[in-house]
C-alpha cells in the first residue's frame, strides 16, 4: 500500500521524541543536513498542543508587556517567512482592537511592565498604540503587511457591527492565520522523507530504556523494539518531564508546567457577519486577552489560560465555556449564543517554563533548550522547553545546531527560504494562479471551481490529489459532498493516516467545522477499513476509539 513506512532502524544519529511542530521542525532541520534521524510520536503527528493553537501566526503583541522584545521581533520575522513559504495555508489576518479608554489604566500598565504586581485593569489606548508602533518597528526588515492605524468610533462600528457602545475607538493592525496547522506539520514530514534520510513514525511511544537502548512500542500494531541513538531530542512539550524520566531513570528535575487553553467553535450567523474578515482582539475584565474571528465555517472564540498538572487531562470545562461567552458578550452585548451553536471545542496545553510568576500571562512564551551531554546516559539529551507555534522554524534550527555540535558535524542547508508542502510551486500572483488552476482543472477533468477548492485545501499538492482522483471512479461522500471518496483515499494512502481522527481532525477541517456525525464517521471508517483490510471487528474498534476521543476531548465537560 502507498504510504507504508519502513521499519524502525536499530541505530540512529538522532532520535526525536515528539511529533508536534517543534519536534518536526528539528527533525526536518537535521535530516536536511544529512543526519540519520528518526522521529517517534505516541499519537498522530501534530495532535497535541500543535493542533490546539488559536490558529494565529503572530508576533505576540501582548508579549511586549513582559519586555520580550527579542521574542516578538523573532516571531514577526518568522510570521513573514511563513507568509512566503507556506502561502497555501498562512494568510494575512486584519485584527481590530477595541479601546474603552485612551488614558485610563496608563499607570498600572507601566507598573506591570516593570514587574510590579497590579490589580486586573484594561490597557489604555495610548499604550496600545505605543505598543503597535514598536510592533511595526520590530517588523520593519521583513515587512509583508501594512502598518497599524487608528479607528474612530464610527470607523470601528462600520468595521465591526454590533460592537459594544463603550468602545471609544479602536486600532487596526495585521498579523496572520494558519488554516490547518496540523497539515503544515505533516507536509514538513512528507517533504523531509522524500528528500532526506529522516523517517517519522506515528502512534509509537517510548516505554523505557534498557542497557543504553531506548525501548519503543507501536500502540496500534503492538510491534516493539529497541533503538540506539547518539543524541535524543525530547520535544514532547507539556510531557517533557514524563518522557525525561522514562529515558533517564532517577531524573526528577521539573522543567515545565502547562497552562490549558480552550477554544469554542461557534456557528452563529450574527457573530460571523459582525466579524467578517477581521479578528477582534479584546480584553476581559481580568485583563486576559481573548480573540474571536471567522474560521472554518464558524467563529473561533478563545481562549483560557489555566495552570494544569496533567496534560492528558486537558479538556474544556463548563466554567471555561462560560468565561469565554461572558467575555464575548462584553464585546458584543446584544449577541446571543445558544448552546447548540457551539459545534466543536478543542483544548491544548502550552508547555511553559517553570516560573514563580503568579499570573499565567506573565510567564514567558520564549523557548530554550537544556543540554545534557552523554555521560550518565550513553546519549546526549536535548530537552526543548516552551516555544510558540509561530517560531517553530527558528526553534528547530537552534535545536538542530546543538545536536550537530554533539555529533561533531556542521550545517550545510538553510531553511530560511525553504517553501513547505503545498506552498511549493504555487503561483502567488492572482492572474498566474487563475491560469494555473484553469490548466490543471482541464488536465484532471475537473471544473475550475472544484480544482480551486482542492487548491484551498492542499495548495500545489492539489495537482497530485486531482491526478489520483482521475485514475478511478469517484463519487461525493454522502455525508460531506464537498469531499469525494478518492480525494480522501489519496490522503489515506499518501499522508500517513492510521486512525479515523487523523482524517477528520487533522488532514481536513471537517472536525473543526463541527461536521462530525455518525454517518460521516461510518463513511470514513469504511474507507480506512477497505484500504487497510480491517475486519468488521477492527473497524468497529476504530470507530469506538474515535468516538471516545470526540466525547472526551472535543465536548464541554461538566
Amino acid at each position: 500500500m502507498k504510504g507504508t513506512t519502513p521499519a524502525i532502524p536499530d541505530q540512529v544519529d538522532v532520535l526525536v521524541i515528539g511529533g508536534g511542530i517543534n519536534g518536526i521542525s528539528a527533525f526536518r532541520e537535521l535530516a536536511l543536513q544529512g543526519v540519520k534521524v528518526v522521529l517517534m510520536e505516541r499519537d498522530d503527528f501534530c495532535s497535541g498542543a500543535s493542533a490546539a493553537l488559536s490558529r494565529m501566526v503572530h508576533g505576540g503583541l501582548r508579549y511586549l508587556e513582559n519586555g520580550e522584545f527579542r521574542l516578538v521581533r523573532q516571531s514577526l520575522q518568522e510570521r513573514d517567512r511563513l507568509l512566503k513559504n507556506a502561502p497555501h495555508c498562512v494568510s494575512p489576518l486584519p485584527t481590530v482592537v477595541p479601546i474603552s479608554s485612551w488614558v485610563s489604566g496608563t499607570l498600572p500598565t507601566i507598573a506591570s511592565f516593570f514587574g510590579a504586581s497590579v490589580k486586573p485593569h484594561r490597557r489604555p489606548g495610548l499604550m496600545i498604540r505605543a505598543g503597535l508602533l514598536l510592533y511595526d518597528l520590530l517588523a520593519r526588515h521583513s515587512r509583508t503587511m501594512p502598518r497599524h492605524r487608528g479607528l474612530g468610533r464610527a470607523a470601528l462600528r462600520r468595521m465591526v457591527p454590533g460592537i459594544t457602545e463603550s468602545a471609544v475607538g479602536g486600532v487596526l493592525y495585521f498579523d496572520a492565520r494558519v488554516s490547518l496547522p496540523e497539515r503544515l506539520g505533516l507536509e514538513m514530514i512528507l517533504d523531509t522523507e522524500a528528500e532526506a534520510e529522516g523517517r517519522a513514525f506515528s502512534y509509537t511511544e517510548i516505554i523505557g530504556i534498557e542497557a543504553g537502548q531506548i525501548r519503543w512500542r507501536d500502540r496500534l500494531s503492538g510491534a516493539s523494539g529497541n533503538i540506539t541513538p547518539r543524541v535524543v531530542i525530547n520535544a514532547t512539550g507539556a510531557w517533557v518531564d514524563i518522557v525525561g524520566s522514562a529515558i533517564q531513570p532517577g531524573a526528577n528535575s521539573k522543567r515545565v508546567h502547562g497552562t490549558k487553553g480552550s477554544h469554542l467553535m461557534i456557528r452563529n450567523p450574527e457573530l460571523q457577519a459582525a466579524l467578517g474578515d477581521h479578528m477582534v482582539y479584546y480584553e476581559n475584565h481580568d485583563g486576559r486577552i481573548c480573540i474571536a474571528f471567522a474560521h472554518a465555517g464558524a467563529a473561533m472564540v478563545g481562549s483560557t489560560d489555566i495552570l494544569i498538572d496533567d496534560p492528558d487531562a486537558a479538556v474544556c470545562f463548563e466554567d471555561e465555556k462560560n468565561y469565554m461567552l461572558e467575555a464575548l458578550g462584553n464585546v458584543f452585548p446584544h449577541l446571543r449564543v445558544d448552546e447548540e451553536q457551539i459545534v466543536h471545542t478543542f483544548t491544548g496545553v502550552r508547555p511553559l517554563p517553570i516560573s514563580e510568576e503568579g499570573a499565567t500571562g506573565r510567564i514567558s512564551r520564549d523557548h530554550s533548550v537544556d543540554v545534557e551531554p552523554a555521560g550518565r546516559q550513553p546519549f546526549a539529551v536535548l530537552t526543548l522547553i516552551g516555544g510558540k507555534w509561530t517560531t517553530f522554524r527558528v526553534f528547530g534550527e537552534e535545536v538542530a545546531d546543538l545536536a550537530l555540535a554533539e555529533l561533531g558535524r556542521a550545517r550545510s542547508v538553510d531553511t530560511y527560504d525553504l517553501k513547505i508542502g503545498g506552498g511549493r510551486n504555487l503561483p502567488v500572483d492572482a492572474r498566474e494562479r487563475a491560469a494555473w488552476i484553469r490548466q490543471c482543472a482541464g488536465t484532471a477533468g475537473l471544473t475550475e471551481a472544484r480544482f480551486s477548492t482542492l487548491v484551498s485545501r492542499y495548495g500545489s499538492r492539489s495537482e497530485a490529489v486531482a491526478a489520483f482522483m482521475a485514475e478511478g471512479d469517484d463519487a461525493a461522500l454522502a455525508s460531506a459532498p464537498d469531499y469525494s471518496r478518492r480525494e480522501l483515499l489519496f490522503l489515506i494512502e499518501n499522508e500517513r493516516v492510521r486512525e479515523i481522527g487523523d482524517i477528520l481532525l487533522r488532514r481536513t477541517t471537517l472536525g473543526i467545522e463541527g461536521r462530525i456525525n455518525a454517518e460521516l464517521t461510518s463513511e470514513i471508517a469504511a474507507l480506512l477499513g477497505s484500504t487497510f483490510g480491517w475486519s468488521v471487528e477492527e473497524t468497529s474498534k476504530a470507530v469506538a476509539r474515535f468516538n471516545e476521543t470526540i466525547e472526551h476531548r472535543h465536548r464541554i465537560q461538566h
